[in-house]
């Protein structure tokens, strides 16, 4: 994405009055152009083929297919196809277990269906441009109120932690950090560090743990035992 894109947006909602509301929202925005609608998950998998959008705003709760294997089908998909776009999960609960489950998933995030409309266009163009939505609270209250009620895997919390020892000292602080919900410029004041030095590192963890973007960054965080729930 470049800053004079046109930010391609695909809505996947089973209720029409909000799907008609966020497309004219967004269509009225110069910078994004909605290119489907779809009512269920099996037919947004269909149209993110077949249209391509940069972002996928998500429903959570659908009929034929919810919106976490629509996600999962949407992040991970078969052979041969190659696009992949952003997913941003829509939900009417601040904290749902489907949301975590997308974010584990590769879903840059998710947004309350009640959020002032400002927030929705900042949100798409936020995930467009390739980072997450870890800036509104209810997200990192959601990934830590899931961390601190699931039982640690047998044992399967080593694997977590084993994939934390390619990084360096100073990546291990900067995901750290990232876990807490500081932002680049927060880290870079809180090491002293050049921001786009942060902005380096932050680009070296995700590559080195295989991870597509910061959502995914939080959540290993929490699951390897780096930061637990409730530390500040």
């Amino acid at each position: 994405m470049t800053a004079a894109a046109v930010i391609r947006v695909l809505i996947v909602d089973d209720q029409s009055m909000v799907r008609a509301g966020f497309a004219a929202l967004l269509a009225a925005q110069s910078d994004i152009d909605v290119v489907g609608e779809a009512a269920n998950g099996e037919e947004g998998v269909a149209l993110a083929r077949s249209r391509h959008p940069d972002v996928v705003l998500m429903d959570v709760r659908m009929p034929v297919l919810d919106g976490l294997e629509a996600a999962r089908r949407i992040l991970a998909p078969p052979p041969g196809v190659t696009h992949r776009p952003r997913v941003l999960m829509l939900t009417t609960f601040d904290v749902d277990d489907y949301v975590y489950e997308a974010l584990r998933a590769g879903a840059s995030g998710f947004l309350l269906k009640d959020a002032p409309p400002s927030d929705l266009i900042a949100a798409v163009r936020v995930v467009a441009s390739g980072d997450a939505l870890l800036a509104p609270s209810v997200t990192r209250r959601l990934i830590a109120d899931f961390a601190r009620q699931r039982p640690a895997p047998p044992r399967g919390g080593a694997a977590p932690a084993l994939r934390l020892k390619a990084l360096t000292a100073r990546e291990s602080e900067v995901l750290e950090l990232i876990a807490r919900g500081l932002s680049n410029a927060e880290i870079a004041k809180a090491l002293v560090l050049a921001e786009q030095t942060v902005k380096t590192h932050v680009s070296r963890i995700l590559a080195k743990l295989g991870l597509r973007d910061r959502a995914q960054a939080v959540i290993l965080a929490y699951e390897s035992g780096l930061i637990t729930p409730g530390q500040s």
